[in-house]
């Protein structure tokens, strides 16, 4: 299933029974899908030539527990997860995910940066990069996303803002 198409799945998957049969290797994807499956506003992208960037954040307390555990997330209204996806356009085919290096960086208000850790999610042909963060209640982050494809020389960057509410 391509990343493009999971935005139809409900938001009652994050939670609930639904996961009790679900096999490990299908967890990326329905982890994935979990995460687009939130209002318009969340899901976010960006075109560089032959390179689409998909990126979004939310709070982990929205991911199912055992999805969470699963993938050594820690669940909490606290901490917020940014997903960061990379796909390359083929001309007559679908876009495929690509390897890259992936740098995020968030700012709030007060002018506190942090650099946020990505790690590299790879399973059945999904590849996509998690990294996570302390939020506060009504915190407003200024991110800074930097992504290199593999194989190429040269970065995207975008930039998005992303208000938290964790009350």
């Amino acid at each position: 299933m391509s990343l493009l198409y999971l935005t139809d799945i409900p938001i009652k998957l994050l939670r609930g029974t639904a996961m009790r049969n679900v096999r490990p290797i299908g967890m990326v994807t329905l982890l994935l899908a979990c995460l687009m499956a939130l209002p318009a506003s969340a899901e976010r992208s960006n075109s560089f030539g032959d390179y689409q960037i998909h990126y979004n954040a939310l709070t982990t307390n929205l991911i199912d527990p055992s999805v969470a555990r699963a993938y050594g997330i820690i669940r909490s209204k606290n901490r917020a997860l940014v997903n960061v996806a990379v796909l390359r356009r083929v001309m007559g085919n679908a876009a495929q995910p690509v390897r890259a290096t992936v740098k995020l960086e968030a700012v709030n208000l007060s002018a506190q940066l942090r650099t946020i850790e990505m790690r590299e999610l790879n399973e059945g042909g999904a590849i996509y990069y998690i990294g996570e963060i302390p939020v506060d209640h009504n915190e407003t982050l200024n991110f800074k996303l930097e992504v290199t494809p593999e194989g190429e020389t040269t970065s995207h960057t975008t930039n998005f803002k992303q208000d938290f509410y964790t009350r």
